[in-house]
Formats: C-alpha cells, structure tokens, sequence
C-alpha cells in the first residue's frame, strides 16, 4: 500500500520572479503526515498559506494563492514538480511574493527535489478518483477530466504562429515521464505582447534566460528542448494547476487550448461536486485498504 512521503532534508534555491523581478528564495523543509503542501512566507512571521484551490486569486498569466490579503505568485512549475515527485507533505518557505522563474522550467525544481530525497511517514495516502465525467467550455476553449486507473493528460495547443502551429501531447504521468518528458520545458511569451503586459505590471523579470521569446516568425532564443516544447510546457503548466486538487489523482485530463483560469475552474467543479469522486487509499491497479489493514500498516510503518 502507498504511504505519504516528504522529503528528506532541506533545500533551498534563489532566483528572480517572472513578473515582480523581485529576487526571492525559496526553502522545502520536510513536514509531517497530513499537512500537505503549505507555503510559508517566512517575510511576514511564517504566515501560511495552503495549496489548495481555496485560496486561489490570480489566474490570468500564473495561479497565485491568496489569504488574508497575503499573496503568493507564480506557483505552478514548483506545485507541478512536488505532485509529480509525490511529495505529499512539504513546507514551501519563500522570502518574498512571488517564486523564481529560474530557466522558465520545472527541472531546477526536479533537481532540487532529488538533492532533497524522500522519506516514508506513518499514514497512507488518500487519492482523489474521479468515478464521473466533468466537462465544460468557454468559447473555443474545452477542458473534462474523466475515470481512469492512472494520472494521465491529453493538452493540446494551437498558437497562430508558424514556429508553433498545433501540438498535441498525451501521456500517462508519473515521476520518470514527467522528469523527463515535461519538467525541461520552458515558459514562452511574444515579443509583440510585452508592452501591454509591462503596463499591466507583468514579466517585469522575463529575460531570454528564462522564457522563450518568439518574434512574428520564429524563436529568438532557440534552440528547442523539445520540437513541441510550448505544448509540453503548457501540460506542465496544467498539471502544476491540478496539484490544487490536495490529493493525487486518478483520473484522465483532456484539455483543449485550456489556461490556468479553466485549470482552476475544473478543480473547484470537481472537489464541489462529491459524486464526481471518491477518496480512497488504493493506489492505482490496487485495492482498497480496510479499516483493519490501515491500522496494521501504519503499525508495521512504525515498527520500522
């Protein structure tokens, strides 16, 4: 049976925000069973802040978690590494509003994740299932999540620009695939767009070291990672967005032209509506555990 984990010792890393070019650092302190992924903004007392769909307030170009009029920004390349390592529990302590971009990816977070290691604690992982469908739209833009044994996504992008066109990715996602096949992609963003987005306070800490930057007809800052890289990094971005869940999920995502607003949409439809899912302590292809074997487990867990 699966046992929550967090991670072994600390680890911390440095770098600038996207939109603030706020220079931060952000620390991953190991935390007990049941606390899930918690930031704590150690600039204001260690106020905290879960991450949960709950609290989010900002999701028109990065997901931002907001309480008590406390915010923090540019969570989705760190909350898509922690999900897909499987890091339950874990303390996100960050000196300042917004999280590194780092090189616009989520590897430096997967790197730092596999100086931090893992430890196994005392209690079993509960999963989100999802029994039912749940779709919807907006405009030309679909997103459904659907049953399924595994964790899986299908996105697919179509940018109306000859370095993109439409690209399609679908895989099942765990830590090796995610590694990877989407934790190197990059952030990217159009040169004809950052005007408007600078008088709207945004990628004030974009550089081409950290995001690609595409002109009317081809990358500026080239080579690719990938040859679909923008469509990778946008399921990255989508899984990072589902980490809100809580929970791991089981469930297959399908998203189309999709953003962070629909992302966050979809998971706050979902957890509204609890005869879309149920909790459960089986891992994918396994059993459920019982109330007796629960309790053996986790004293086998501490036996150790």
């Amino acid at each position: 049976m699966p046992y929550q984990i967090t991670i072994q010792r600390p680890v911390e890393i440095e770098g600038v925000g996207l939109h603030t070019a706020v220079r931060s650092r952000v620390r991953l302190v190991p935390a007990p069973a049941n606390t899930g992924i918690v930031f704590r903004r150690t600039d204001l007392d260690n106020f905290e802040i879960e991450a949960h769909v709950r609290n989010v307030a900002r999701v028109s170009y990065a997901t931002s978690l907001l309480r008590q009029s406390v915010l923090i920004s540019t969570t989705e390349h760190l909350l898509a590494a922690l999900y897909c390592c499987g890091i339950d529990n874990v303390y996100v302590e960050l000196n300042a509003i917004e999280l590194p971009i780092l090189d616009g990816s989520s590897k430096p977070f997967i790197d730092m994740l596999a100086r931090a290691g893992t430890r196994r604690l005392r209690r079993l992982r509960r999963y989100i299932r999802v029994v039912k469908p749940l779709e919807f739209s907006d405009g030309d833009r679909r997103i459904g999540i659907y049953p399924a044994d595994e964790f899986s996504v299908h996105c697919f992008v179509d940018y109306n620009h000859p370095a993109i066109g439409p690209q399609d990715l679908e895989m099942t996602v765990n830590r090796e695939t995610f590694s990877r096949e989407l934790a190197p992609a990059r952030t990217f963003g159009f040169v004809k767009d950052f005007a408007q987005l600078q008088e709207m306070g945004l990628i004030r800490g974009g550089s081409l070291a950290n995001a690609l930057v595409l002109d009317d007809v081809s990358v500026m800052n080239g080579p690719l990672r990938f040859p679909d890289e923008f469509g990778r990094h946008k399921a990255l971005d989508l899984i990072g967005d589902l980490a809100l869940v809580g929970r791991p999920l089981q469930a297959r995502i399908v998203a189309y032209r999709a953003g962070h607003a629909l992302h966050t949409q979809l998971v706050t439809r979902l957890l509204d509506d609890c005869s879309l899912w149920t909790e459960t302590t089986a891992g994918p292809g396994m059993p459920a555990a019982t109330s007796d074997e629960s309790i053996a487990a986790t004293s086998a867990v501490e036996a150790d």
